[in-house]
């Protein structure tokens, strides 16, 4: 135990980092930032996070040297790692940790809980809030402000992804279609290599659906897109991920939350939100024509209904 009764918690894993204690302990933006950057810190930085968990309260009385200091890294360190976590340096990172008010605390769904099914089905829904309060928190509004701008300028979109990421990339491809935009979608690697290199032009828009943004098929398609031109606009849960260095405008979830198969619930609903928020303001910017289009749409789509 350290001297203040804190438990000398040392980062080994992600995992660790689910512990229900730090919610009340740090600051949620923070949790979550480190929750994204884990699998991309540096021995040093390392040792610099094993500090802000292990002792969250003391972070507000300390200056960088003193937390240098005590985490047995460098000052740089220090400062590398705030930035890593959305901070402009460790000024900001110690306000954060001054100011902040415990969250609430969602319980995990485990195969040892022995929940009836009421309880599952809260817990799921649970889940799902705080991944869409955390994503609305985390998302980089200039960065969405850049995509919507690209979006609207385009005259052509495409929608990749791979897995059930690819029904995220359906469902923004039908919306689109419904009122009349150019646009392509594929869950095919070699179909979405066609779409970037020879479909796509200089100024048109690619998004790249991909939870970890790490799929290699998607990485190939990313980089067949950037030869030709086009605005490569990349919805992940990971600030470092491999394919953030091929996307000019990286919007980012913040989805964390595991149910008892280990899958991460939730994920694809705020992807869902992020397109279905771009398909709104993409329908007010442009104005008539789209809406027109979707009133068409609409109307021609009666005759498949039960009247």
């Amino acid at each position: 135990m350290k001297p203040n009764g804190f438990p000398d918690r040392r980062l080994t894993g992600p995992a660790q980092l689910d512990d229900p204690s730090l919610v009340q302990r740090m600051p949620h933006q923070c949790l979550i930032r480190l929750k994204g950057v884990f699998t991309t810190l540096r021995s040093a930085e390392h040792r610099a996070a094993n500090y802000l968990v292990s002792q969250p309260d003391q972070i507000a009385g300390c200056n960088v040297a003193d937390v240098a200091r005590r985490a047995g890294c460098s000052q740089a360190t220090v400062v590398r790692l705030a930035r890593k976590l959305g901070y402009d340096g460790f000024p900001e990172l110690r306000a954060d940790f001054r100011n902040f008010e415990p969250g609430p605390v969602y319980e995990k769904i485990r195969e040892s809980n022995h929940l009836d099914a009421r309880e599952i089905v809260s817990r799921i829904f649970d889940a799902s809030i705080v991944a869409l309060k955390d994503t609305r928190q985390l998302l980089d509004m200039e960065a969405y402000e850049r995509a919507l701008d690209a979006f609207v300028r385009a005259e052509r979109l495409a929608f990749i992804g791979i897995g059930n990421a690819a029904v995220v990339a359906h469902d923004a491809y039908l919306k689109f279609l419904r009122i009349g935009v150019t646009c392509f979608q594929s869950a095919d690697p070699d179909l979405q290599l066609v779409l970037a290199r020879s479909q796509l032009r200089k100024g048109d828009v690619l998004l790249a659906i991909s939870y970890s943004g790490a799929s290699k098929p998607l990485l190939h398609a990313v980089k067949q897109a950037r030869q030709t031109g086009v605005v490569v606009i990349l919805i992940t849960n990971f600030p470092q991920a491999p394919l953030t260095r091929w996307a000019d405008i990286v919007l980012l979830t913040a989805v964390f939350q595991k149910h008892v198969s280990q899958e991460v619930a939730a994920k694809r609903i705020a992807q869902l939100c992020i397109v279905e928020s771009l398909y709104a303001n993409y329908l007010i910017r442009k104005g008539a024509v789209p809406q027109r289009k979707l009133k068409q749409s609409n109307a021609a789509l009666i005759l498949n209904k039960i009247q």
